[in-house]
Parts: C-alpha cells; structure tokens; sequence
C-alpha cells in the first residue's frame, strides 16, 4: 500500500538535470607522501579527490514560485518601517521645535494648560451619581482604570502642569513598539518552530530581502527586551527618602547593646520589613528581638510619621518589664515608651512606642479596625500560639492589605522564638503571598547536654532535689535553674533546698531543728527494724556495668546518684542525703520561687544578684522557658514534665494532667544555661524518651479550651462565618459548635435560615442556618469577661444588684482566689490541720444562713472580697484569712473595668466602686441565685438518690454523688465547698476538675421551679394544662399558664410552673376572652354583661360558627396583638383599632355610647 502512494518517493522520480562542479577535481592533491608514484597516468583510479563533487539541481521552467506577501504582513512590515522612519527623524524635529521655543520669561507670563482645561473634571463629575458612586462598568478592569484615573484627577494640578510632551511622546511610541515588538517576536517564533527539522512542512520565501528582515527582527527583539526591562525597574524599585532619627543612648549601654546578634542583622532586618508588608523574624530567647526590633524602627522613622509601634506580649509582666527595658535603653522616658495592661498602663499622647498585651490590642481592633493609629504591629512571643495571638495575626492577615490599599500601609512583624513558622509561611489561607523569614543566630555559648540513664517514672521531684545538691557541692560557680510543673512543686523544693543548704548559718529556728532532730531518731527506729539483705559479692561481675552507658549519655557520672536503686526508697533516703549535704557542703544557696501567680516584688527577686557569698537556685515553672531572661544562669535542671490543663471539647471539662514537654519546650530550657558562658543542661529523662515520647512542638492553646468568648467577640466584629476565619491553627468543628450552642442558650446569638441560590437546575437547595448576634449579645461583648459572666451582668440591672454581680463576676474571673493548701512531705500533720480547719470556718462564717447559705461559694467570694476592700486589702489581713494577694489586686481592678463599662452599656446604672460595700440581705441573695442560674444554665446537676443499705459496690460508690448535664459518670462536690454538708437536690457548678475524683467547685444551690423560667433553652415543655386554666397577669400584661417540662438532655421532670402562654393562634384567643371579660382594659367591663356571646365561646372548638369570633381574631392577629403593651401601641397608632369588631359584640343601642368612649385605654 505504502509504495501506491501518491507522491510515493517523489524527489528521485524528478527528471531534472544536475549540474556538476568538476573544479576540484582538476586540483587534485596527491597523498602517497614521499612514495615513487612513476608508472602512473592521470586516469590512475588511485587518484582521487580529497573533497566531495558539489552538484545543484537545476531549476525547471515548473519551478515553484515565490510566496508573495498577504495585505496584513504588508501593512505590518510598512509600520514597523515608518516607526524606524520616525524615531530617526525624531533628532531633527526636536531641534526644529527647540528652535522656536518660547524663552523663560515668555512661560512665566502664561497659564498652564492642566490649570486652565477642566474638561476631565466635568466628565468626571457629571458621571457621578447624587450619591458620589459612578456607574457600574461590565468591562473587565474598568474599576481599576477608573482607580487610577481618580488617582490621577486627585493629584493635583501640579503633576499635570509638569508633564513634558517629549516624555508624552516617547512613552507613546514606546508602548507602541513594544506591542508590535511582541507580535513580531510570536510571529518569528512560530515561523521558526514550523520550519524545524522532520515538519515535512513546505515553506515558502517572504518578497523581502532576508538580511533587512533579520535586521529588523533583531533590533524589534532588542527593543522589547529594553522595555520590558525598563517596566520591571519601574514596578519594583521606589525611591524612599532615608529616615533617621538620632537616640542618645549610654555608653555602657551602647557597648552591651553592640554584643547582641540581633544588631548585624539590622539591615537585612529594615530591609526585608521595607519591602514587604509582613515579615516573620525567627531567633531565640536573648537574641535581642524583644528590645531592639522596636528601636530599629523607632530609628527608621517609623513612629515619626503619624503612626506608633505596637508590640504585643502574651504576658501582663513582659509588656511592663519590656517596656522599662526599652525605655532606658533608649533613654527617653515613659511618655514615650509606654504599656498599656488589662487594668493599668502610663499610654499618654507623646507615646511612640507601646507595648501590651495581645488582649489589649483584639479590643482596640473591635473599635477601630483598621488600627489607625498604627504604623507597625509586632506580635512577640508567636510560638506560645495562645489564643487571642492567633486571632490577632488572622485579623491583621486582611488589614495589613486594606491598609495598604487605602495608601497607609501598616508593617505586620512576628516574632517567634523557635522555627515554628510552618503555620504562618505554609497557610496560603492566612497569607496569600509568602512571608519572608529573617533568622537571628542566638548569642548561645555551647551547652552540653546530660541525659539521665532511667527515667524516674514518679520521683522525678526528688531527683531534681537531688540532682541540685550535687551540681552545688561539686561544681564550679554559677546560677541553677530547675524546671518543675507547678506552684506546690515550686514551694516544696524551695523549702527543702533552704533547710539543706540555708542562706546564713544559725537561720533555722530551734523548732524546726526539733523536728529534724524528732524525724532522724524516727528513721533511724525505722532503720533499725528493717532487715539488711544478704548480698554474696560473687554474683557481680569486676568491671563496672554502666561504663559504656554513662559515655553515650554524656559524661554524667560525677552527678549520678542512687540511679541502682529503687524508686521507693529515694524518698527514704532523701532526709539522710539532706544530712549528708549539710555535713558535706557549708556554702549557703539563695533560692527563689518563681510562677506565674507569683506577685511582681517577688518575681523581680530573680533579677536582682544574690547575696554575697551566695549562689543562686531559682526554682520556676515554665513561665521562665521564654518569656523572662534570668541572669548568670549556667546549670539547667530540666524534670521535662509540664502541668497542662486539658478540656472536653464537648462537655468542657478541664483537667490538669501532667505530662512530658515538647522538644522544643525542652531545648528552650536548655539554652537557659548558656546566656552568660558555656553551661550544662542536665535532663532527668533518657535520649529515648526525649526521641520517643516527646512531641516536637505543643499544641496551639485555641485547641485546649473553650472558644466561646471568641465567637462572641468575632460575631461582634460582623463576621457571621466564624469557621472560614483564617486562624493559623484552626480550632475543631466541635469546638466551634459548642461555643456556638452556649451563645445560643444565653441569648447572644439568634439562628436565622438563609436560603441558598438556586440550582443549575432551578431547584432551590437546603437552606443554611446563620447564627447572628443579637443586641444582648452585643451588650455582653462589652464586658471583658467570660460570656457566662457578662450575662449575669446584663441581668444585674435590678433591685440594687448590680454592685453584687460586678463584685461576685470579678472574683468568679479571677482564678485561685483563695490559696490552697497542700500536705507535702517535709510538713507537720498536725500544723496542716489545724490550718485547714481555720480556713474552714473562717469561710462557713463567710457563707451565713439562709439564702446567703444557698448562695455557696460564690456568697463566700463576695464577703471575702468586701471584707478584703473594707480592711484596705493589705497584705497582712489576705495572708491571715488565706487570700491571695495577688488575686485581691486583680478582682480590684477588674471592679473598676466592669464598672466603667457597666456604665458605659446602661447610661442610667451611675454605678460606683464601693469600698464599703455591705452584705446582700436575705432577699438579694435569692435574686443573685436566679441571676447565676441564668448565666451557668448549662452548669446544672442533680443529686443522685441514696444507695439502700443492702446495695452493691457499685451502687454506694454513688453515695453524695451528682449527676450532670454533660457527663455520664457521677461527679461530686469539692470537699472544701460550704454546701459540702448540705447537699442541695439541685446545683450550679462553676466549673468541673478531675483529679482523683469528678469535682465540682463554685457550688451554687438553686429551686427546680426556676429552672423553666432561667433556662427555657434547655427545657422541653408540655402543651398548656387545662388545670389550672390559663390566667390574665396584670402585672406583666401577658396571658400565662402551667405548663410542665423536662430539663436538658437528661430529662429530668420539673414540677409545673406558671409561664408565659406560647406564641400562637390559641394565645390570640385567649387574650380575645381576657379583653371582653374587661381583665386587660378595666373601662370594656362595664359591657361584659351586655355582651352577645359569652367572652369564653373564643376559646370553644365550635367558635368559628360565630362570625363575629373570627372577625375579633383577625383583628387581633393582623396587628400582632397578644398582649396589653402591643394593643395600647396599635391604639396610639389607629384609635379605632378593634371598634367595629367589638361593635358586633354588643346590641346596636349600646354601640353610640360605645363610640363616644373608645379607645378605652385612655
């Protein structure tokens, strides 16, 4: 088939004659070098050329013809020339125009053109609407032609009247060649793909001479490449005058400033955060970040252009201690580098440089959302990711772009102390362009780490006691750090690290020398009775065992102890190796306790040197892993445990657990150790659970606790789709859900169904449900508290409460009022029940009788505080009553916030802070029940029924126990609650912590009669009773009646209640019947005898019979009343509303007198 192709090898079977160039062959060389070639004639086939023959075909009479050009590459080629034609005439015509151009004095005498045409304005303006909007345009970037255009308009006469037309015209030409330019570039790249190689393509020859078109193809490709060029410096270079502001600093502190890592980056620094709108800055802790990025802008003018720099810190003692840190730096006073706290700052009007909390600045967002006042945010502290940091950087995502539209760009700059950026740079939902990352090398001397062999699986605080004894005794000078998980680990080590080694010899008192002395004759006793073990020495081999183990973990052997023994025996041998350190060691250690509860004089202890003489020991939870530096601190002692609180996304109860750190968490530590010269870390835990067991970073915080409060605090700022909110780390659906249902339940938020377009197909989808926040919920989102709270506050408003509630929210917001005590070890027994049962009492006194009993714990808040602020809140009388000072500053202050907003929210409250504020009587104390009900609705348990005598195991186990809404298993009252004794049937529970059992604490009693009419959310209610019928409620105005229901869940049955009558057609009626019997206008019941029908045949089955029913009832439901306040409303609106229905209830004589009288109500 191939070979009866048509054309079928159709260059062979061509008859045309060759040509052959037979030149070379006449100039033959011969190649046989020196050899006898005699013999030979010049036929000799030996000879042959040293080049191939060139033959050409010749061209036939049928020879195809040239291509000649179309009428669009002609008219494109006579362009392009007549461009070149003029560019090169372009010389002469600009000394011809120059030659008659007007002289300078000529020009000043003359108006210029862009002052005298108003033309564009005219356009512009009659183009516009009344309301300052032109019409739309369906064109596609009409809207930003139009943008610039304005922007143009709006510039001024002054940048038209300096426009030159020889700019005008070359700008002109160039973009004209640079379109042609790129036509012609396409049109020769698509020639020269076609004319490739294997194409079998025929090609054809243009009528133009190929050298001219080469020419002209290069210098068109030239020329596209020089605009191109010329366009892209244009776009990505702008001149920006260089801003620097002078700062008198000291010189010593010049010097120490100068030894920061941070200082060789500030170039790179400045530069990255000119070009860009956010920068994320990645160094570790004592780089310098936190004190210097703030100065580096401070000295770029930054603050000097109508803006201030705004650093957040997640901590209320960062914002402070930074903020003085700066300010001396810098030398300049607190006016200008200020804070600004939850209850305090020194913000004036000269401030330049502000820090706070990142609280402080999610509020100031609610006001004004495009942060005006602003010119840069710098979010310290990124990698805590606590949860109003994550909010804050997703909010600022969409305002660092609308700022920059609007021509006021404001600079976004993260601070994190690890490279834990992934969340920031890989969230493309967050930021859409890529952040650039600016790495800060620490000033970290080297450290070495120490792994221990074991890992202590409960004695993990005996260990590091142990661990600090030897690194005191064996090792040269310098601070020890110890990381332990909590408050009562915080005082115990102190405690015992100060009776073995005490600050001045002679410091312990003789009664505490007693008890040592009482405790070793103890042991020693206990000692005496135990029975040594045998040991036979040949079961154990010469060489030590652990060598090779004791190399791989780091060379640790000189601070090993008892690693080969039991763990139940460390605590034994932890008095007798606390005699062996006092015996060994007379060098005191001043050691200090450090949390974040911990009141500021204290924790500023750590910052200051120790006593001569004196190493230091701070003993700190992990407040001290980034957010505080802590001088001269050479040995780390890692535990590797962390306290978290962990809660039930659904139920919402916490528990606080203690588990391993995170790796980063964990080198965190570490570094501590090698701020000041080369240190030790020694980590009570192996290499292989560090590898093993340790997460590499922790979780987010907004995934470990309720999102509730933000919700509310999104959906004040009107975004009603809280779950496309661009958060670095997105919380649960669940979370999200249950925050939404609360807000629901409290009334801050209403459930709307928005219909969704239609379908392709013009079906109308399912519809969505929208929660939109309701004005009490914007009410509530006033108040800085706990939503739970601020709807407490908004009920407040009643019988004088008000100062109550804001007293009793403050306290319930502020945790740990009351310090708790716990047994340890080294304690007296009897010293520790004796103080508990002090406190005991002193809090039954508190809690009163009555309803003030009733009240529980919250009345026992409430007489703490007003008996704290009547004594002046000194330190002295919160240390005797077992309040924490620090926690009484706090609810002082956060008294005085929600009373300013109480009054701020409801203009007539002219609420004050009363320091001698007196006891709420019987009667205020049952209305703070009821207004706590509603607030903790969804807080309610119920007691269980007592076990009979002959019951299992099982069920005495549910002896004194509670069931509750959310939980299945039972869950108990705190032994330490005032209504521990009483065990009311039902209670409101603050929160519910589980430690060796379910507790419930912040105990509330509260009446099931009341659970209808506080809390209807959760309760499922029965049809009206018919007995007792439904009744007419002067006082309120509104038809009501008995109805039973089950609350919540788990159904349990509430006795009948007199309620509002439910919305619908039969309340209509009934009101009907009320207002002929005269109950709801006392005037209409001089005609109830006088009336045809009787007022009850509106609630009869057979009613519709009677037309003049029916007509009654559409009068009433036209207008939508069903209550005294709307009919008195519909009267002011229409007085003859309901006079022609009423007409027909009565016989025609009266209806003259009836006529002259109505309305009624007047």
């Amino acid at each position: 088939m191939g070979k009866r192709k048509h054309g079928f090898n159709w260059k062979a079977r061509q008859q045309n004659e060759t040509k052959i160039d037979r030149t070379t062959e006449k100039k033959i060389k011969l190649e046989l070098g020196d050899k006898d070639v005699s013999g030979y004639d010049d036929s000799n086939a030996l000879v042959l050329p040293s080049e191939k023959r060139s033959s050409k075909p010749k061209q036939g009479p049928d020879a195809a013809a040239v291509k000649r050009l179309s009428k669009k590459e002609r008219k494109r080629l006579q362009k392009i020339i007549e461009q070149k034609e003029k560019k090169n005439a372009r010389a002469s015509l600009l000394e011809s125009l120059s030659a008659v151009q007007a002289t300078t004095d000529e020009l000043k005498q003359l108006s210029s053109i862009a002052e005298v045409q108003t033309g564009k304005f005219k356009r512009k303006l009659l183009s516009k609407t009344d309301d300052g909007v032109g019409p739309r345009n369906a064109v596609v970037g009409s809207n930003r032609k139009k943008h610039n255009v304005d922007s143009d308009l709006g510039s001024g006469s002054d940048s038209d009247s300096s426009i030159h037309t020889s700019d005008m015209s070359s700008d002109e030409e160039e973009e004209e060649e640079e379109k042609t330019g790129e036509i012609q570039q396409d049109d020769i790249e698509n020639d020269t793909g076609d004319m490739g190689e294997g194409k079998g393509v025929k090609t054809g020859k243009l009528e133009v001479d190929s050298g001219c078109d080469e020419k002209m193809s290069e210098d068109l490709t030239t020329k596209v490449k020089d605009s191109s060029v010329k366009q892209t410096v244009k776009k990505t270079i702008e001149y920006k005058p260089v801003v620097n502001i002078p700062v008198n600093r000291k010189a010593d502190v010049q010097e120490a400033r100068l030894k920061l890592p941070i200082l060789a980056e500030e170039q790179i620094i400045m530069e990255t955060i000119n070009e860009n709108n956010v920068t994320i800055i990645c160094g570790e802790t004592g780089s310098g970040k936190t004190t210097q990025v703030p100065q580096f802008l401070y000295e770029a003018g930054f603050a000097h252009t109508g803006g201030i720099i705004a650093v957040t810190e997640p901590r209320r003692v960062a914002a402070i201690s930074m903020s003085y840190r700066v300010a001396s730096e810098m030398n300049l006073s607190n006016q200008e580098v200020s804070y600004q706290i939850r209850y305090e700052g020194n913000v004036t009007e000269k401030t330049k440089i502000k820090f706070m909390t990142d609280g402080v600045l999610l509020k100031e967002v609610q006001k004004d959302f495009l942060l005006t006042k602003y010119s840069v945010v710098i979010i310290d502290e990124a990698h805590e990711r606590s949860v109003y940091t994550d909010i804050l950087i997703g909010l600022l995502s969409r305002i660092v772009p609308l700022r920059h539209k609007k021509g006021t760009p404001l600079k976004l700059i993260i601070m994190s102390a690890t490279l834990r950026v992934e969340d920031f740079t890989e969230n493309r939902r967050l930021f859409k362009a890529i952040p650039p990352v600016v790495k800060v090398d620490s000033r970290q001397f080297p450290v070495t780490i120490h792994f221990n062999k074991r890992t202590p699986l409960e004695g993990y605080l005996n260990e590091a006691y142990k661990k600090v004894c030897k690194i005191h005794r064996m090792l040269p000078s310098g601070g020890i750090l110890v990381f332990v998980t909590g408050q009562q680990e915080v005082y115990t080590l102190c405690k015992k690290l100060k009776n073995t080694f005490p600050t001045y010899s002679g410091q312990k008192d003789q009664s505490t020398e007693k008890k040592d002395q009482t405790k070793k004759r103890r042991k020693g006793d206990k000692r005496k009775d135990d029975v040594l073990p045998t040991i036979n020495l040949d079961n154990y081999s010469v060489d030590p065992i652990d060598e090779e183990e004791e190399r791989e973990a780091g060379n640790d052997s000189d601070l090993e102890l008892l690693d080969d023994m039991d763990i139940e025996d460390t605590v034994h041998l932890s008095s007798d190796e606390e005699g062996q350190s006092k015996q060994v060691c007379t060098d005191p250690l001043y050691v200090l306790p450090l949390f974040s509860l911990l009141s500021t004089e204290k924790q500023a202890k750590v910052f200051s040197p120790p006593p001569e003489g004196c190493r230091l020991c701070v003993v700190a939870t992990n407040v001290a892993e980034t957010s505080l530096t802590i001088p001269n601190i050479k040995y780390v002692v890692d535990t590797g445990k962390v306290k978290t609180k962990f809660y039930d996304k659904v139920t919402g109860v916490s528990t606080f657990k203690i588990v391993w750190t995170s790796k980063a968490a964990a080198n965190q530590r570490a570094g501590r150790a090698g701020r000041v010269a080369p240190g030790h870390c020694y980590r009570l835990y192996s290499s292989a659970v560090f590898n093993e067991d340790f997460v590499k970073f922790s979780p987010a915080e907004i995934t470990r606790r309720p999102v509730d409060d933000l919700i509310l605090q999104m959906k004040d700022m009107n975004i009603e789709k809280v779950i496309n909110f661009p958060y670095p780390t997105p919380p649960e659906i669940e979370q999200i859900k249950a925050a939404e249902s609360l807000l629901v339940s409290l009334g801050a938020l209403a459930v709307e169904n928005v219909p969704r377009p239609l379908s392709r197909r013009g079906k109308r989808k399912p519809q969505d449900s929208v929660s939109r926040i309701t004005p009490l919920g914007r009410a509530m989102a006033c108040f800085p508290v706990s939503p739970r709270y601020a709807k407490m506050l908004s009920l407040g408003h009643q019988q004088g409460l008000l100062p109550y509630v804001v007293a009793m929210v403050a306290a319930l917001s502020v945790q740990e009022v009351f310090v708790e005590f716990h047994k340890s070890p080294t304690d007296d027994k009897s010293e520790f029940q004796e103080k508990l049962k002090y406190m005991t009492q002193i809090k039954r006194m508190w809690a009163g009788s009555n309803h003030s009993l009733l009240l529980g714990d919250l009345m026992v808040l409430l007489k703490a505080v007003g008996a704290c602020e009547y004594q002046g809140a000194t330190p002295e009388f919160c240390e005797k009553h077992g309040i924490r000072y620090k926690a009484m500053k706090e609810i002082r202050k956060l008294r005085a916030q929600l009373t300013n907003a109480v009054n701020t929210v409801i203009v007539d409250a002219n609420l004050c802070v009363d320091p001698k504020l007196d006891p709420p009587n019987d009667l205020q104390a049952k209305l703070l029940r009821q207004i706590v009900l509603a607030g903790l609705a969804d807080h309610v348990a119920k007691k269980c029924p007592d076990p009979a005598a002959d019951a299992d195991e099982e069920a005495k186990k549910l002896k004194h126990a509670y069931f509750c809404t959310d939980l299945e298993e039972p869950v108990f009252i705190h032994p330490l609650s005032v209504l521990y004794k009483q065990k009311p049937e039902y209670i409101v529970y603050q929160y519910i912590q589980e430690t060796s059992k379910v507790y419930m604490k912040g105990i509330i009693a509260v009446e099931p009669e009341w659970l209808p009419i506080f809390a209807p959310y959760h309760c499922t209610f029965s049809k009206p009773l018919e007995d007792p019928e439904p009744s007419y409620s002067r006082s309120k105005g509104q038809v009501m009646c008995h109805m039973t229901c089950t609350f919540s869940r788990c159904s349990w049955a509430v006795p009948a209640v007199e309620l509002e009558y439910p919305a619908g057609l039969d309340r209509y009626r009934w009101f009907a019947r009320f207002l002929l019997e005269g109950q709801v206008v006392p005037r209409l019941k001089q005609y109830a005898a006088d009336l045809l029908s009787t007022p009850s045949t509106m609630i009869k089955s057979w009613a519709k019979l009677q037309p003049r029913t029916e007509v009654l009832l559409k009068a009433l439901v036209a207008k939508g009343v069903d209550n005294k306040q709307t009919l008195l409303k519909a009267w002011k609106a229409d007085p003859t509303y309901l006079l022609t229905e009423y007409s027909q209830w009565l016989p025609q004589s009266k209806h003259t007198d009836l006529k002259d009288s109505w309305p009624p109500a007047t």
